[in-house]
């Protein structure tokens, strides 16, 4: 699978590798070593994917990832040394698609970009819609009725998930596994965080609750009781 590349990364030992190792790959890249270099590369030579360290000059990543994703919906896979789960949640909600902390290994690297290209290019715009919620892919758009609701980049992905699967109970490890993708250890109440937000976000006209807690189970989509 090839595909345009670009990396933003300040560390010249780790932008040689990436670059050496995905062009021997099959990819075709370009590098940048700041952030407003990067965003003007994006802007000149749209990539099909975004390699991003979140500690670079100019513009640190967080900042670059949300500019990047207010114009574009490019998959970007963040890199860093923050470990923390809060980190990986800021910088998830930032706009990221991915997160890997570094030191990391070059295989794994290359497993999550083939992932994140696989995905791109298997989405094309659709809406989903349960009752009076609906959710259109191509912008990323959410409304309940004729109301706009802004989504962060996690709540959209929860949002979609209860809006592929209405009434079907989804069990608390399918939603880690198919939002998170990863576990986030002792942090287990990343969940009833997000649902909560995404219930605030869609009942804050008054509406009734669509998103329902299944005791010691889940969550399901379904008609308000």
């Amino acid at each position: 699978m090839s595909g345009q590349i670009l990396v933003i990364e300040d560390d010249e030992r780790i932008l040689q590798l990436l670059h050496r190792g995905l062009v021997y790959e099959g990819y075709r890249v370009t590098t940048a070593m700041d952030g407003l270099k990067g965003l003007a590369l994006a802007r000149d030579n749209p990539p099909d994917l975004v390699i991003l360290d979140w500690m670079i000059p100019g513009l640190d990543g967080l900042e670059v990832c949300k500019r990047l994703r207010a114009a574009d919906e490019v998959p970007i896979l963040m890199l860093t040394a923050k470990d923390g789960v809060s980190d990986r949640v800021i910088g998830l909600d930032a706009g990221a698609d991915d997160y890997l902390v570094k030191p990391f290994e070059f295989e794994e690297l290359l497993a999550r970009i083939r992932a994140l290209l696989r995905r791109a290019r298997a989405e094309a715009p659709k809406v989903l819609s349960f009752a009076d919620l609906r959710l259109e892919t191509g912008t990323r758009q959410a409304f309940r009725g004729d109301r706009s609701i802004d989504l962060t980049a996690k709540e959209y992905e929860l949002l979609e998930l209860f809006l592929l699967h209405p009434r079907q109970v989804l069990t608390r490890e399918v939603i880690f596994d198919r939002v998170w993708e990863y576990d986030f250890g002792g942090e287990s109440n990343i969940i009833e965080v997000y649902v909560r937000y995404l219930r605030q976000k869609t009942e804050a006209g008054g509406e009734p609750r669509l998103i329902h807690t299944i005791r010691s189970v889940g969550y399901v989509l379904r008609e308000p009781t």
